[in-house]
């Protein structure tokens, strides 16, 4: 069945209408919203989101295509076919970064309809297509380097966590470009897992989830229900025992317990939260009560008891693991991008699977947006963090994946091109429909197509939010559109073209929009005070504005004052400053060093008396070291 085939059978509630590019399609109806076409919202470049989806288009996608022939990926392509004598390089799934640079390439082909990618992708799918086997395999580590392997080490060979991206680019480029000659390859491959690992087969799970989604969202894209029956018996085997766990310890690969009596993430964060997400797109089409329930009591506990302020995930280096309940150091966060990116299609996943409009989901995407992601690269698109610690100190050392300054690339490099990939479609998380209205999650600068069950009609969303609370609602023409929009639950006085307004119980204003509106967000600077059980943040506050996260470098303090001796008083006044076309927040600190600096700063003595009252700006953590790798932490301590 072709994918225009599938879309015909599988309308969505109440319209007939199914969209047909977005990253994920449900075919069932277990929730009430629908995701919008990519193509169907528009992100300005003049507003947060879009400008970071343009540079991302000018410089990040392009920087991932380089790195790809200078890091060795395409190479070991290559040398498996006899066109290249080079060494293997890098991990045993570098494959995956060749997939998610072209998963980016399709959503910006689908965002602006441009062709300048097609050479090149005929070139690295041809390329492809030459390496697989006739079986349908295609891994280059275990084909050039341990053939004798080829199935043999599942805990550790990834092998189907670089088909799952294989297939996703091919979904994504079929969709977005209607080219499926990657797709068919990708098929081949989900065909053999099939053949070796379906209903009646070996028994077999991958070490690091993420074929799972990808499964799904195959069967979904060609109706082929067979690819979602071999994603719902790879959730059902994990947790018996079937990979060879060593030290690390079966909690380290989510195979401890069983996916439905699996209550708290643990473990490799990126492992448990792709697993979550495709244990939530089996939900989305089956509609299992024992997932739906698991599934929720995971998300309490990933985003109540284990998420950092800034939307970040992980709080050991060791295993690169989620820690125990409110174990969040803010020094040695590892808080690994691919954390942040693999919650964020978790956390939407189950927004569409919610039975009512749940804004707590939205809330979080936008928190992960503006916070973790958006430090995470730098303002030119090409340097990043694999790691994004909430404190730098002055003597903190480089650790491989976990250094002072963004870095070009990695030998790891898997955070860079994921990146990547998800700002091409960030369009798709903006908004969904239901049956009967437009649901606007994320707030940003951008026209929307609403669907043509709900009336048709464009709406145009007109906003500097987060540098501002104002957003401006209008409707083209003569349209009438029932919305309902998010009012973020920081917001204590919010307004509607100057009247004071209250949200409904679940997070959202519903307006029926005919002429232009005003919703004004109270975007008023706030102490935030952690949980009582965070133990290494008692005694400390941190600034928040909106839905964004400040922290203070140390580039910002007077000369001979150390970062790490300034305390602040109990709700200091905070106070809004624009600087640059930056929202800044100056403050009041005090300086309480206990010994000289010199003794614990060799090279920076300290000058300033100790109880001397500092003039201090605070900045967005988005754009922390962008002036230099100087000290930074967004938790002060309170005297």
């Amino acid at each position: 069945m072709t994918y225009q085939q599938a879309a015909a059978t599988s309308p969505s509630p109440a319209s007939g209408h199914l969209v047909g590019v977005a990253p994920a399609i449900p075919r069932a109806s277990t929730g009430q919203h629908r995701p919008l076409d990519l193509r169907e919202v528009r992100l300005s470049s003049d507003g947060a989101l879009g400008a970071w989806q343009q540079r991302n288009a000018e410089a990040t996608i392009g920087h991932c295509i380089t790195n790809l022939e200078t890091s060795g990926v395409l190479d070991n392509f290559r040398r498996v076919i006899g066109d290249s004598d080079a060494e293997y390089r890098g991990f045993v799934f570098a494959d995956s970064d060749l997939y998610k640079t072209i998963e980016a390439v399709a959503w910006e082909i689908a965002r602006t309809g441009t062709t300048g990618w097609d050479g090149w992708l005929d070139d690295v799918i041809a390329l492809v297509a030459r390496v697989q086997e006739g079986s349908g395999y295609v891994v280059t580590w275990i084909q050039g380097v341990h053939p004798e392997k080829k199935f043999a080490e599942l805990e550790w060979t990834h092998e189907m966590y670089v088909a799952g991206h294989m297939i996703q680019a091919g979904v994504a480029l079929a969709r977005a470009a209607g080219r499926d000659d990657l797709l068919t390859l990708a098929r081949r491959f989900a065909d053999l897992l099939d053949d070796r690992f379906g209903p009646g087969g070996d028994e077999g799970i991958c070490g690091h989830p993420e074929i799972e989604t990808a499964l799904v969202e195959l069967y979904r894209h060609t109706g082929e229900r067979r690819y979602l029956t071999l994603a719902e018996r790879m959730i059902d085997l994990r947790g018996t025992g079937l990979l060879k766990v060593g030290g690390l310890g079966a909690t380290y690969f989510q195979d401890h317990a069983p996916v439905r009596e699996a209550r708290d993430a643990v473990g490799h964060a990126v492992r448990q939260l792709y697993l979550n997400a495709g244990a939530t797109d089996v939900y989305l089409e089956t509609g299992e009560p024992a997932l739906a329930e698991v599934l929720h009591a995971q998300w309490e506990s990933v985003h109540h008891r284990k998420m950092y302020l800034t939307g970040a995930f992980g709080s050991r280096h060791r295993d690169e693991a989620f820690g125990d309940d409110y174990e969040l150091p803010s020094d040695r966060a590892y808080a690994e991008t691919c954390a942040t990116i693999a919650d964020l299609h978790w956390t939407w996943r189950m927004l569409l699977a919610a039975d009512r409009p749940v804004a707590a989901y939205a809330e979080i995407i936008e928190r992960e947006l503006h916070n973790a992601l958006a430090a995470a690269v730098d303002t030119t698109g090409t340097r990043f963090f694999y790691a994004n610690p909430l404190q730098l100190r002055p003597d903190r050392f480089s650790e491989e994946n976990a250094p002072r300054d963004r870095q070009p690339w990695y030998t790891c490099a898997c955070c860079p091109p994921n990146l990547a990939r998800l700002v091409a479609q960030l369009g798709s998380y903006v908004a969904s429909a239901t049956a009967d209205e437009l649901a606007l999650h994320l707030i940003a600068d951008a026209e929307i197509d609403a669907p043509a069950y709900l009336g048709g009609g464009t709406l145009r969303v007109s906003t500097r939010y987060p540098d501002d609370g104002q957003v401006t609602l209008a409707i083209d023409g003569s349209a009438s559109l029932r919305v309902a929009l998010r009012v973020p639950s920081w917001s204590e006085r919010t307004a509607l073209d100057g009247e004071p307004v209250t949200p409904d119980p679940d997070g959202y204003l519903r307006l029926t929009v005919t002429e232009p509106v005003t919703l004004t967000l109270d975007l008023t600077p706030r102490w935030t005070r952690a949980h009582h059980r965070a133990d290494a943040l008692r005694g400390a506050r941190a600034i928040e504005v909106g839905p964004r996260v400040y922290c203070v470098e140390q580039v910002d303090l007077p000369d001979g004052v150390a970062l790490d001796d300034v305390l602040v008083a109990e709700g200091a006044e905070l106070s809004a400053q624009e600087q640059g076309g930056q929202m800044r927040i100056g403050l009041r600190g005090i300086l309480r060093a206990e010994r000289a600096a010199d003794e614990l700063y060799p090279g920076a003595p300290q000058q300033a008396e100790p109880g001397t009252d500092l003039a201090m700006t605070a900045v967005p953590f988005a754009s922390w070291g962008n002036r230099g790798s100087t000290a930074m932490r967004v938790w002060i301590p309170v005297v």
